[in-house]
């Protein structure tokens, strides 16, 4: 009978970090897959891009949240094309399979509150949000620091530096 208080009173605490573990669960679920669009937004300061990042997601303020997440994601992994005055850029890591074989160490980088923070931030006043079917699309402006980043890949041995072949 004890057993069964003692393990009833346990789950009665930790019911509300389950709740919060939850909902950060549900944000990143909806950006796992990495369902998002990323653009040239104009000419940024050097060692910077600006892109703009469309996220997908069922709850606006969700999709919001993770266009740090995929601009960084994308500036990394997918690049982007020219226009808006911009030149296209290549993804920063271009080896084939470079996410998969580094999980570990993406899944804690691309984590609630992780680094990845450090290399974008949104440009105010650029939220732009579009209801599609049953989702909503979100659009922001970031500001990605790719030299600091590329630096970052360097350092974890994720990428290679510019003068590691001389």
């Amino acid at each position: 009978m004890r057993k069964i208080i003692f393990l009833l009173l346990g789950a009665l605490v930790c019911l509300p970090m389950t709740a919060e573990t939850a909902k950060e669960k549900k944000a990143n679920k909806d950006t796992q897959a990495y369902r998002y669009e990323i653009e040239c937004a104009g000419n940024a300061q050097p060692g910077s891009y600006l892109v703009k990042v469309w996220s997908y997601s069922k709850k606006a303020s969700v999709a919001e949240n993770q266009c740090r997440k995929n601009a960084v994601h994308g500036v990394l992994f997918k690049g982007f094309g020219g226009g808006n005055g911009c030149i296209a850029q290549r993804a920063i890591v271009n080896t084939p399979g470079a996410e998969d074989v580094n999980k570990t160490y993406f899944d804690q980088f691309f984590s609630e509150g992780g680094e990845f923070m450090k290399y974008a931030s949104i440009v105010a006043g650029t939220t732009e949000t579009v209801k599609v079917g049953k989702e909503y699309k979100v659009g922001n402006v970031v500001n990605v620091r790719k030299d600091d980043l590329r630096k970052a890949m360097e350092h974890a041995g994720i990428i290679k530096s510019f003068n590691a072949g001389f």
